[in-house]
C-alpha cells in the first residue's frame, strides 16, 4: 500500500520509515527541512532539534552564503542515547538541561535560542561566531520587551542579561572558547555583514566602533552602522536590502551628504566584500582611521 501511494504521488517519503500526505508537504525549503527534522524526532523520541536544524527553526542569520536549511538535519540526544545508523541526519550527543530545551512553533522539541547560538558559534572563527550570537541577541532582546525599540537593544541591563544567557548555555557543554565572542556580542548590529565587519576589525586590532549610535542632523536623528567618535568617522556596510528601490538609494545619498556637511568622514564597503575579501575592507577602514 505504501509503495502504491508513493508511486501515485499521494505520499512523500520524508526519511526511511516516515511518510507524509503529499498534500501536506510544504513548498518552502526551510519548512521541508523542519519536517525532516520532525521525522527524525518521530523515530528517535529522545532527540531534540539542535545546531543547524534549530537555527532554521529560530531563523538565525548564517555567516555563510548557504542557509541553515540546506544542511543535513541535526538533532542532539542525551548522553547514553543511541545514535541512529539510518538516514543522513547528524546525531550529536550532549548534556541538555531542561532549561535549554523548548518547543518551536510547530510543537517540535528544539534547543533554546541561547543554546542553539552557542552550539553553532563554538568552533567557528570569531567573525562567524559573532554573526550567530548577534542575531540570537536581537531575538532574545525582542522577547524581553513588548515592542522592541532601538533603545532596548542598547539597554545595558538587557545586553548583560543576554550575555549571561550565552555564558550559562556555554557552561553546560564542552569547553567552547566563546568568552571573547560573547563579550563582543551586541544586539544593535542589524545584519550578518555588520557582525562580520566588527569581528574582522577586532582580529585586525582596529578600534572598536560604536554601532547604530544616534547622530542628530538636519534630516533628523540618523543611525549609522558604525561610528568611531575619536576619528569623527562613520562606516556603512552596504547590501542589496538597503537599496531595494531607487527611493531608498536617493535617501541614503541624502543622509550621507547631510553627515558630510556636519563634518563627519565616511567609509563604505559592500556586504559581499566583508564576506569574500575582508582584508580589503580592513585596509580601507584603517586608512580612513588614519
Amino acid at each position: 500500500m505504501i509503495r502504491t501511494a508513493l508511486s501515485s504521488g499521494r505520499l512523500v517519503r520524508i526519511r526511511q520509515g516516515v511518510y507524509m500526505d503529499a498534500a501536506l508537504w510544504p513548498d518552502d525549503p526551510r519548512e521541508q527541512h523542519l519536517q525532516r527534522a520532525a521525522a527524525e524526532v518521530e523515530l528517535v523520541p529522545s532527540a531534540v532539534l539542535s545546531h543547524e536544524s534549530a537555527a532554521a527553526s529560530w531563523n538565525l542569520p548564517s555567516p555563510e552564503f548557504r542557509p541553515w536549511h540546506e544542511h543535513p538535519v541535526s538533532v542532539t540526544l542525551p548522553r547514553g542515547g543511541t545514535r541512529s545508523r539510518i538516514g543522513p541526519a547528524v546525531h550529536h550527543i550532549g548534556l541538555l538541561p531542561a532549561s535549554q530545551v523548548t518547543k518551536d512553533d510547530g510543537g517540535r522539541p528544539v534547543t533554546s535560542l541561547a543554546r542553539t547560538a552557542v552550539d553553532l558559534a563554538a568552533g567557528r572563527s570569531l567573525p562567524g561566531g559573532l554573526v550567530i550570537l548577534d542575531g540570537a541577541a536581537r531575538l532574545l532582546c525582542a522577547g524581553m520587551v513588548a515592542m522592541p525599540r532601538r533603545s532596548d537593544h542598547a539597554n545595558p541591563r538587557i545586553m548583560k542579561s543576554v550575555r549571561d544567557m550565552f555564558q550559562q548555555s556555554s557552561s553546560t557543554r564542552r569547553p567552547s572558547g566563546l568568552g571573547s565572542v560573547i563579550s563582543l556580542t551586541d544586539p544593535r548590529r542589524e545584519s550578518a555583514p555588520e557582525s562580520l565587519s566588527v569581528g574582522y576589525f577586532h582580529l585586525a586590532g582596529l578600534p572598536s566602533p560604536q554601532c547604530q549610535t544616534p547622530l542628530d542632523s538636519p534630516l533628523g536623528r540618523l543611525y549609522p552602522d558604525f561610528y568611531w567618535p575619536e576619528a569623527h568617522l562613520i562606516g556603512e556596510c552596504d547590501g542589496a536590502v538597503k537599496y531595494a528601490d531607487s527611493t531608498s538609494y536617493v535617501q541614503e545619498k541624502e543622509r550621507e551628504q547631510a553627515l558630510r556637511d556636519l563634518g563627519y568622514s565616511m567609509v563604505r564597503w559592500l556586504a559581499k566584500e566583508i564576506m569574500l575579501t575582508p582584508h580589503l575592507v580592513i585596509d580601507r577602514v584603517a586608512r580612513a582611521l588614519g
